[in-house]
């Protein structure tokens, strides 16, 4: 698989074993395509990790291979990659590693890492997000443009609710992420409360084609909302992410202009680093932003006490909430019922 290659970034040296194994058969794309994509897009990807906790999607043997999330930091990384202390929903913790500098991003490449799930914090304070994220989640019998109608009304319910400002991007497949950056004044369960909020009034603007639902059951053939990606040790990949599928893709960002006219499949590991020369990170200035949460949660409030819309169910793994409401299928519950 050829001798190791060794890259630099940022003053670092990145030593890449069997640089030739193929990691995209399809496309052909190696292990060295992989890693010099990442040192293509640096700036964009380190923007989007710096100092976060992030968990590595890995696929040693390439896309058709077995893969596994590490969330735990490797025991064999460099000294100069720093480490968070978090806690999962269970009560367990871990210390995640929290790049700060692109040879991080090399550096997990080299044990095949296609795809970086960042938490919404920075490692100094773990347990308040800087992140709002709106996951628009395509169902059956919808696609990317069902998504994008969603995306423009969400843009106007953001701007309505504290003058909020999102930053789009490609999820790597069908779907359309809005990160809005955040003051850090509020938890997970704060944060997950305003994504609920976002998620009904979507859903009541556009009910033919928005769903807060979170049974499948009950979603139909529309946008799901995925207002549990806000939950604590819930990620989404980050920009510039690459995803593991035939092809390829990784999450590309976008600015509004773009977003009814990008097709997800123009972004690949191929295309992305012509495009990221030309235009760079269009998403490089959120970090200058940070927006209040107050109109959401105040939103959030009146769907509860004037029209009894209180929370809404957690994933299966987490323990039970205060407030949340039972964590029954719906049909089941009418058969139990009955």
């Amino acid at each position: 698989m050829g001798e190791a290659v060794e890259l630099e970034a940022g003053g670092r040296t990145v030593r890449l074993s069997s640089p030739d194994k193929v990691y995209f058969p399809e496309r052909g794309f190696t292990k060295l395509d992989l890693a010099r994509y990442y040192l293509a897009v640096g700036p964009g990807i380190l923007r989007a990790l710096r100092d976060r906790p992030t968990t590595l999607e890995r696929y040693p043997e390439g896309v058709a291979g077995e893969s596994f999330f590490q969330k735990r930091a490797p025991g064999n990384r460099p000294d100069w990659i720093p480490t968070a202390h978090i806690t999962f929903p269970s009560g367990r913790s871990a210390d995640e590693m929290c790049p700060t500098e692109a040879a991080a991003v090399l550096w997990a490449a080299q044990y095949g890492t296609f795809t970086f799930h960042p938490w919404p914090v920075r490692r100094a304070d773990v347990d308040h997000p800087d992140e709002l994220r709106i996951d628009l989640d395509p169902q059956p019998g919808t696609d990317y443009a069902d998504a994008v109608r969603a995306a423009r009304e969400l843009r106007e319910v953001l701007h309505e609710y504290g003058g909020l400002r999102g930053w789009p991007k490609t999820s790597g497949g069908r779907g359309l992420h809005v990160f809005v950056p955040i003051r850090p004044d509020w938890t997970f369960t704060q944060v997950r409360r305003a994504a609920i909020a976002v998620a009904r009034e979507l859903e009541r603007r556009m009910p033919d084609q928005v769903t807060s639902a979170w049974w499948k059951e009950e979603r139909g053939s529309r946008i799901f909302v995925d207002y549990n990606q806000t939950a604590r040790d819930r990620t989404i990949a980050s920009a510039y992410s690459v995803r593991p599928r035939p092809h390829a893709p990784v999450s590309a960002p976008l600015t509004w202009e773009e977003v009814g006219d990008a097709v997800p499949d123009d972004f690949d590991l191929a295309t992305m680093p012509a495009r990221f020369a030309a235009l760079g990170d269009v998403h490089a200035d959120m970090d200058d932003h940070a927006f209040s949460l107050e109109a959401l949660l105040e939103l959030a409030f009146r769907d509860e006490h004037d029209h009894g819309l209180g929370d809404l169910p957690y994933p299966p793994e987490y323990p039970k909430m205060p407030g949340e409401p039972k964590r029954v299928q719906p049909s089941r519950a009418r058969k139990t019922a009955g």
